[in-house]
């Protein structure tokens, strides 16, 4: 006597994961046309408008030297800015996470002024510190040293502004990172700069490169605190937010569509890059896969 054996019919193939929760194609279909509105279409015009020079325009504008300077000056800065923001945000995620003190919510919530902060005050403010006449700024101007009016400036504003996207952005895996863990390692014989670097570390690089990817792009495209204290000086100082609100002055809208698609570019490639990283970290050590 043979056993019946019933096979459930085949699915279709489908591009989305059946759900008891409705709605998948009203919410698809808002979702779409929020983000074309939104980003897809404003980008697709600045190409458009971009690419009314040719190619050879295109090329031309693109690698004027008053340009090339001032992307130098922006990406640069940003950079170093970010790679700064990711030590030291890292380290007061730590400390926000790690210990109690008298007054850490406080310190906490300051973490988050520069995200309530208008940008002109920022910078109005960091000028008055780091100018040559500031509190700050006359500490080094005996030694010859600038602060202000110059690159160190731009870097210490973007630092400014980008240290809140670091501190959140690790401070909630660092919380998920179980003391046991560490104990488990002090228990086998690791050192401490052995849990931190093979235990803690790996669990929040993708956390740190996500931190450093949105200081990164946060510091390229500011524009409010920081020409208070760049100097805007041509080929040392001026950013190229800048150099975009100086073309739409000169009514030279295809210029300013040129810089700032060529941002657009770099700034895609870089966060591509950054996102490959990410992906390998997950695929490496296994954290934030799910």
């Amino acid at each position: 006597m043979s056993a019946a054996v019933s096979f459930a019919p085949r699915r279709g193939w489908s591009f989305r994961q059946p759900s008891v929760i409705p709605g998948f194609g009203l919410t698809l279909g808002f979702t779409l046309t929020y983000f074309s509105l939104i980003i897809l279409i404003p980008l697709l015009a600045l190409a458009i408008r971009s690419a009314g020079l040719g190619p050879e325009g295109f090329w031309k504008a693109a690698t004027d030297a008053r340009v090339l300077g001032s992307l130098r000056v922006s990406f640069v800065t940003a950079l170093i800015a970010a790679g700064v923001n990711v030590v030291f945000g890292t380290l007061i995620a730590w400390v926000l996470v790690r210990y109690r003190f008298p007054g850490r919510r406080i310190f906490d919530a300051i973490i988050d002024l520069p995200f309530a902060l208008p940008t002109a005050v920022a910078g109005i403010a960091l000028t008055a510190i780091y100018a040559p006449n500031g509190t700050i700024g006359a500490l080094f101007a005996p030694l010859g040293w600038r602060i202000a009016y110059t690159p160190s400036g731009i870097v210490i504003a973007m630092i400014f502004i980008g240290l809140p996207f670091v501190v959140r952005t690790i401070q909630p895996i660092l919380e998920e990172v179980s003391h046991e863990v560490e104990e488990a390692s002090a228990t086998l014989g690791a050192s401490r700069f052995q849990t931190i670097t093979r235990i803690i570390l790996p669990s929040l690089t993708p956390a740190i490169l996500t931190g450093f990817a949105l200081a990164f792009a946060r510091g390229v495209g500011e524009y409010g605190s920081i020409i208070f204290i760049a100097g805007n000086i041509p080929f040392v100082s001026e950013i190229a937010p800048l150099l975009i609100y100086i073309r739409l002055q000169e009514f030279n809208y295809v210029g300013a569509t040129v810089i700032a698609t060529v941002m657009l570019l770099l700034s895609f490639a870089l966060l591509f890059v950054i996102n490959l990283i990410q992906a390998w970290s997950r695929r490496r050590y296994g954290y934030g896969s799910n």
